[in-house]
């Protein structure tokens, strides 16, 4: 009990830390619980997997495209101010989906889609960039632990609700449901109160989108500090957007077991990605060793679906999807909070836009390169299982050979500086 004592306090007495993260947290069910009334609805009109693998690109490319200009958007005005209009934003669009009555009528669904995931493309950095404002630098590491947490819990649970919701209630119902929950995000929101801690004089200096884009950049490239943590999760999707979706084709191929083997599969992930910081923060609370750490993480990660490639047992491959997202987990963690203690509020919205749009371009890229690799059956699945983890093994080490030692060596001239 005393181990989880600092999270029950952290959402016990910081109300403001709380309201946004019940916000967070219900907003992330209803995208779960929505999601397979979305797949349901293009399978009744066109039944085409082509058009279903379509949402998914367009959900990836449309948060990418957008993601600049929502960083901005994020640093220049009030980000809980954003957050509330966002929800309030997708409750509509979501809710639109009841047009859709016909297979004539299904690009209305792209269209839809893509603003929900351009709206979610500034929700998701104005909540990560707020979360410093309202949490102690001793809290910061526990506010994201229980984020990641709950996106788990929800992730393992949303979908099975969703489906079982969309079977038995109807996709209009869950349509529905799904707007009802961006509204009671909304809500809690407007009750939080996030401080600014932006200047006036750095607002006016970038009233101008394209100048405030430049500016982002410009940081960035600045403060290599700041650019090591905001790489790392676009550095490990290089192979894990690959992973994942190999999950998918390994629950129908290989387990025979369709949407429950998958279930069970992702079970497992949303287990390791909520233990994953947990024993970060246990055996690594030395933040200096953090940025070494997301490079094993990344290795651990590919030796996890590495040695899936050599197995069919169903146990077996929950245990090593476990043991890899618990790798990836901690990443997700550290990088993050790293992130927002390096990051100057002003800057910080721009910043986890970068973040974001280098993870949503390498997972596209990542998966595309798989369905290629099996659809011209260049590799077996339990080759490509093989392959994308050995590559990961290999891109962690790349990671600590140049990120690393350049982190090293960034510490180092720190303590030079102090002597």
């Amino acid at each position: 009990m005393h181990t989880f004592r600092p999270y029950l306090q952290l959402v016990r007495y910081n109300h403001n830390y709380r309201r946004l993260w019940l916000s967070q947290a219900i907003a992330n069910f209803g995208d779960w619980f929505g999601m397979l009334a979305i797949y349901a609805l293009i399978q009744q009109y066109t039944d085409s997997e082509i058009l279903i693998g379509l949402i998914i690109v367009v959900k990836l490319m449309s948060f990418a495209v957008f993601s600049p200009f929502a960083g901005y958007l994020t640093d220049r005005f009030d980000r809980r101010q954003l957050m509330i209009w966002c929800d309030l934003g997708r409750a509509v669009v979501v809710v639109m989906l009841l047009l859709v009555q016909s297979a004539d009528m299904i690009w209305l669904v792209y269209v839809l889609i893509s603003l929900q995931m351009m709206m979610a493309a500034v929700f998701e950095p104005a909540k990560s960039s707020s979360i410093p404002n309202i949490t102690t630098k001793d809290e910061l590491m526990v506010a994201n632990i229980i984020s990641t947490l709950s996106w788990s819990v929800i992730f393992t649970s949303g979908m099975a609700i969703g489906g079982f919701a969309t079977e038995y209630l109807g996709m209009k119902t869950v349509f529905i449901l799904n707007g009802i929950t961006y509204i009671v995000s909304a809500w809690y929101i407007k009750r939080a109160v996030i401080p600014h801690l932006r200047s006036q004089e750095h607002l006016a200096a970038i009233a101008s989108p394209w100048v405030g884009i430049k500016k982002g950049i410009a940081f960035l490239k600045s403060e290599r500090h700041v650019l090591r943590p905001t790489l790392a999760k676009g550095w490990i999707e290089v192979s894990l957007g690959a992973l994942v979706y190999l999950l998918i084709i390994v629950s129908d191929e290989i387990l025979m077991m369709g949407s429950v083997g998958l279930g069970l599969l992702y079970a497992s992930r949303g287990v390791g990605t909520a233990i994953g910081p947990i024993f970060l923060r246990r055996f690594f609370p030395d933040e200096t060793l953090w940025i070494k750490a997301l490079g094993v993480c990344m290795s651990l990660v590919g030796v996890g679906y590495f040695f899936m490639g050599f197995t069919s047992s169903l146990y077996i491959m929950m245990a090593l999807v476990l043991f890899a997202h618990a790798g990836s987990g901690a990443n997700w963690v550290s990088s993050t909070v790293l992130i927002q203690k390096r990051t100057p509020d002003e800057y910080r919205g721009r910043v986890f836009s970068t973040e974001w749009l280098l993870l949503t371009l390498t997972e596209s890229v990542s998966v595309m390169i798989a369905a290629s690799l099996l659809h011209f059956e260049i590799l077996s699945i339990s080759e490509s299982l093989m392959f994308f983890g050995g590559l990961l093994i290999i891109v962690g080490g790349l990671w600590n050979y140049y990120i690393a030692r350049a982190e090293s060596k960034w510490q180092q001239a720190i303590l030079d500086d102090q002597i």
